[in-house]
C-alpha cells in the first residue's frame, strides 16, 4: 500500500511540475511580421519626409516661376528652368506613393502624364476658363507641360523669351504658367497636409490584408508604379517594347529637355529600390520594410531556394546596371541605341513578374488593378 501511494504521489508531482514548465509549442512574437511596425517606419522615415523634401524643391520652383512671370529675362528663364529640373528630379522620389492621399487627389496624373498635349496647352492659354480638373486635361499640365513651356516653344532662349514677350499673347502665356504652378501647389498641399494629419494614423492602423487595408493599397500602388510608370512609361513605350515594336522616341520623359531623361529614370528606379528595402529618407539606414516582411514570412523561390527579397534586390540591381549603360539623352538612345533601352525593359519585366506574382502571393495580397500586357 505504501508503495502504491508513493507512486501516485510521484505521478501527481511530475504532472504538476511538467505543466508549469515552458513548452516549445508557443513561438515567441515575430516582430518581423508586425505590419504596423512596417507601416510606421515607411510613413515616418520615408513617405512623409520625402514629401517634405519635395515641397522644398517645389517651393523654390514656384518662387522662380513667379520671378519669370513677373519679369521674363534670360536670367529668370535660366533660374526657372534649373528649379524646374530640380523639382522634377525630386518628384521621382515621391511619385511611387500613389495610394491614400495621392491617389485621392490623382496627383500623379495631374503632375506627370507625358508626352505633353501641346495643342491642348495652346488652346488652354487662350481660354482662361478651361477646366484643368478633368482626365482630358492631364497632359496639358504638370511637369511635362512646363517642359514644353520652358524648353519647347522656341529653338533658343532668345526665341523662348520672344514667345513670352509677344504683345498680344505674351501675358496670356505667362498667366498659364502661373496657373499651372498654383494648381500643382494646391494638389501637393492637400496630399502633404493629409499625410501630416489624419492619414498617417489611418495608414499605420489599418494593418489587415483585405483589399482596403494599408498594406494592400500600398503594395498594389507599389507594383503598379514599377510595372506601368517605370518599366513601361520610361522604357517600354519609347523603345516600342509595349507598342508592338513601334519605336516612339517622342514619348520619352522630358521630351523638350532630353538630357535629363536618364536622370529622371535613374532617380525613380533607385527611389523604388530604397522604398522596398526601407531605407530612411532622413538617415539613409534601413528599417522595417517590404523586404524585412518577406524575410519574416520566409518567402523563398521554389526553384533556387533563395529568399525572394534577395532575388528581387538582385533583379533590381541587374536593371540598374542596364540603365547605367545608357547615355543621358534617352531620346537619342531610342533612335541610335534602342537595343540598350530594350535591355532595360527586359530586366525590369523579370522584376515585374516577381513583384506581381511571387511577392503578392507570399504576402497574401490580391492585385486589384488591371493591365493588358500579359504579365
Amino acid at each position: 500500500m505504501n508503495r502504491f501511494l508513493f507512486l501516485i504521489f510521484t505521478f501527481c508531482f511530475l504532472s504538476c511540475g511538467s505543466g508549469s514548465e515552458p513548452t516549445d509549442e508557443i513561438d515567441p512574437i515575430d516582430t518581423g511580421k508586425d505590419r504596423k511596425l512596417v507601416l510606421t517606419h515607411l510613413a515616418d522615415e520615408i513617405i512623409i519626409p520625402a514629401y517634405a523634401n519635395f515641397k522644398v524643391k517645389f517651393d523654390l520652383m514656384q518662387s522662380a516661376s513667379e520671378s519669370f512671370v513677373n519679369q521674363p529675362s534670360a536670367t529668370s528663364l535660366s533660374n526657372f528652368r534649373a528649379a524646374w529640373v530640380n523639382a522634377y528630379v525630386e518628384w521621382q522620389k515621391v511619385e511611387l506613393f500613389d495610394f491614400g492621399p495621392a491617389e485621392k487627389q490623382t496627383i500623379r496624373n495631374f503632375y506627370n502624364i507625358y508626352p505633353a498635349n501641346t495643342k491642348g496647352i495652346s488652346d488652354n492659354i487662350l481660354d482662361v476658363s478651361s477646366n484643368l480638373e478633368t482626365p482630358s486635361s492631364y497632359a496639358m499640365q504638370g511637369f511635362p507641360a512646363l517642359d514644353f513651356l520652358l524648353n519647347g516653344v522656341g529653338n533658343s532662349d532668345t526665341e523662348i523669351l520672344t514667345y513670352y514677350q509677344n504683345v498680344s499673347e505674351g501675358n496670356k502665356r505667362l498667366a498659364y504658367i502661373k496657373r499651372l504652378v498654383v494648381r500643382m501647389n494646391s494638389l501637393l498641399t492637400k496630399v502633404s497636409d493629409e499625410w501630416n494629419t489624419t492619414y498617417r494614423e489611418t495608414f499605420i492602423s489599418k494593418t489587415g490584408l483585405d483589399i482596403g487595408s494599408s498594406t494592400s493599397l500600398m503594395v498594389n500602388g507599389f507594383v503598379l508604379h514599377y510595372e506601368r510608370f517605370i518599366r513601361s512609361g520610361k522604357f517600354g513605350i519609347p523603345s516600342g517594347a509595349m507598342l508592338n515594336g513601334v519605336v516612339s522616341p517622342d514619348k520619352v520623359e522630358a521630351f523638350y529637355k532630353k538630357d535629363i531623361s536618364k536622370t529622371l529614370a535613374t532617380t525613380a528606379h533607385q527611389a523604388y529600390i530604397d522604398f522596398f528595402n526601407g531605407k530612411s529618407t532622413k538617415t539613409g539606414t534601413e528599417g522595417p520594410s517590404l523586404k524585412t516582411y518577406l524575410n519574416a514570412l520566409k518567402a523563398m523561390d521554389s526553384a533556387t531556394g533563395k529568399s525572394l527579397s534577395e532575388l528581387l534586390n538582385t533583379q533590381f540591381g541587374l536593371a540598374s546596371a542596364q540603365i547605367d549603360i545608357l547615355k543621358p539623352n534617352l531620346f537619342e538612345e531610342v533612335k541610335t541605341n534602342n537595343q540598350a533601352m530594350m535591355a532595360v525593359y527586359n530586366e525590369m519585366q523579370k522584376a515585374v513578374r516577381m513583384l506581381k506574382v511571387d511577392m503578392t502571393s507570399a504576402m497574401s495580397i490580391t492585385i486589384t488593378y488591371t493591365d493588358n500586357d500579359g504579365d
